[in-house]
């Protein structure tokens, strides 16, 4: 059966647009400094940090990559399996909260200078800005996905507006705007998701129907995958999510320590809710749409249920897509301001310069990110690359910091985190990913191994001084 696209969907969607229009336009008069635009000048209360960390982590790649596309390719244990990822990493984030807000910087590559040194800055925002703008892409397709089921336009076309729609309001207000639009965002996605599990599961004949429908191996722990290739889509997740960029910045941004703790404890609930109920959707998708994208799974199945309803999960879609692209452009046009031309080009430029110089890169990344986009087969394939890029090459070297920092060298730090970012590139693109397996399961552990191991050699040498000294 194809997806019928439906006019009446995108009311609802376009209601929801006018709104965070109207936010973005509020939050420009409201941000007047450098830290008004990347950290909402450090005011957020705790539901607005529960809500800003749910929406940024939840985008495109969990509505149409993540949990949904493994759900309906693979089967819809690993698509379970694979949302507990996220959740040990979030607990693990709310343990390292004192330390994280306690650096105080706007950027991941800020506290890889203080711990490792210059070479590790320069070399992490690079990456960052990569695997971000790739992270970028797929929420431009995503939302081209629901504009192709609301209107019928093709998904390019869609793509195309998207990239308009979000790199335009990533410029207004920083996170000033995203912050306060992720919390509605993330809000009503939970809404749209609790009404709309029952009418979905009711349009394909309940859930006993779904499990005879599929092939039983969908249902197998870990679907069609093995063990190990499961680990491949596990591990990245894991890797990006404790050392998110954006992360960081939002539980820094938190007015108070105790309000920043009670903001990731509705996180963790609102993460572990969605991980449940948007793979069913997805699943119960393979019965009712056998063919399709599986990055349409969800989305799709706004089109068989009440128009109210499908308009709300819609909206919400979108509105996680939306509030994603914006924080993931903006926190790569910071790395390229802050981190390149405040740290080693200009360091005297003004808070006014870098402001107004984020703004600009915010349009040149979005362009980048839309012609990145055309080229991957599937918003997945686009994820996980993205994913361990940044996680073989930033999580690594970021919690050698946390964890040994007085017997972490330069040499060490610096060469692991170049040897995980070559092995990464190496693996998915050049070699093709040999035996079916991510590049994580090989470019993550080497990381760790030659961290740990030339500081140790390094640190034995009396020339070589470690990063503590």
């Amino acid at each position: 059966m194809a997806v019928q696209s439906d006019i009446v969907l995108l009311y609802p969607v376009a209601g929801y647009l006018i709104v965070m229009i109207g936010i973005g336009i509020w939050a420009y008069n409201k941000a007047e400094t450098a830290e008004d635009f990347l950290l909402a000048g450090r005011s957020l209360g705790s539901v607005i940090v529960a809500g800003t960390l749910l929406a940024t982590w939840m985008g495109s790649g969990s509505i149409t990559g993540g949990g949904n596309s493994v759900a309906y390719q693979f089967g819809i244990w690993p698509a379970f399996l694979l949302g507990t990822a996220a959740l040990i990493g979030v607990g693990a984030l709310r343990m390292l909260a004192p330390w994280i807000r306690g650096y105080n910087k706007y950027t991941i590559p800020e506290i890889l200078e203080e711990g490792i040194g210059k070479e590790a800055k320069a070399i992490g925002l690079v990456v960052i800005a990569v695997a971000y703008v790739g992270i970028v892409s797929y929420q431009f397709i995503g939302l081209g996905f629901v504009l192709n089921v609301t209107t019928g336009i093709s998904v390019e076309t869609g793509t195309l507006i998207a990239a308009v729609m979000i790199i335009g309001l990533a410029m207004l207000g920083g996170l000033m705007s995203v912050a306060y639009t992720d919390a509605i965002s993330a809000f009503l996605m939970l809404i749209g998701l609790l009404i709309g599990l029952p009418f979905i599961l009711s349009s394909v004949g309940g859930w006993n129907s779904v499990t005879t429908q599929v092939p039983q191996s969908a249902l197998q722990p870990f679907g069609t995958l093995t063990g190990i290739q499961f680990l491949g889509y596990w591990a990245p997740v894991l890797l990006l999510i404790l050392a998110d960029q954006n992360m960081y910045q939002r539980i820094v941004a938190g007015r108070t320590d105790k309000g920043t703790n009670r903001g990731m404890v509705g996180w963790f609930i609102g993460v572990a809710a969605g991980g449940i109920i948007i793979p069913i959707i997805a699943f119960a998708a393979r019965v009712r749409f056998p063919n399709i994208d599986p990055g349409m799974a969800m989305i799709s199945m706004t089109t068989v249920i009440p128009r109210w309803v499908g308009g709300i999960l819609l909206a919400a879609a979108s509105a996680f897509i939306i509030t994603t692209g914006n924080s993931y452009l903006l926190s790569a046009s910071t790395n390229i301001s802050q981190d390149l031309y405040r740290g080693f080009i200009n360091p005297e430029a003004s808070d006014k310069r870098v402001f107004w110089l984020t703004r600009v890169i915010i349009v040149v990344l979005g362009l980048f990110a839309f012609i990145l986009g055309q080229y991957f087969p599937t918003i997945l394939s686009i994820q996980i690359l993205a994913y361990t890029a940044y996680g073989a090459t930033i999580t690594p070297a970021l919690f050698a910091i946390f964890l040994i920092r007085d017997r972490l060298t330069k040499i060490g730090g610096v060469s692991g985190m170049i040897v995980g970012f070559v092995i990464t590139i190496l693996w998915d693109t050049v070699l093709g990913q040999p035996f079916e397996l991510n590049a994580v399961i090989v470019s993550a552990p080497i990381a760790v191994v030659i961290i740990v191991v030339v500081s140790v050699f390094t640190n034995q040498r009396p020339e070589a001084a470690s990063v503590s000294e």
